[in-house]
């Protein structure tokens, strides 16, 4: 499951672009950044996340974080692979 503070619509546009196909985005719209505030990757100036991708295991502990610079896009072979290290 993914986060973001984007809504819906700009979500389903973007996990479609890039092919995600089983992945759930929720949005965190409203309250704007709550969740990204949270785990202290919402920047209050600009009035979004950072992009970053946070990883929480079955037990609700972070497993992983990385931030990336905001025009880098997330490596997903990258995630895919710490999730199956996660899984076991």
């Amino acid at each position: 499951m993914g986060i973001n503070v984007d809504p819906i619509p700009s979500k389903k546009a973007w996990a479609e672009a890039i092919g995600l196909k089983k992945l759930r985005i929720l949005s965190d719209f409203w309250p704007h950044g709550n969740v990204a505030g949270m785990y202290d990757i919402f920047r209050d100036k600009e009035g979004f996340s950072e992009r970053a991708n946070i990883i929480v295991d079955a037990n609700g502990k972070v497993a992983f974080v990385k931030v990336y610079p905001i025009p880098q896009l997330p490596d997903i072979e990258e995630i895919i692979k710490i999730l199956e290290t996660i899984k076991g």
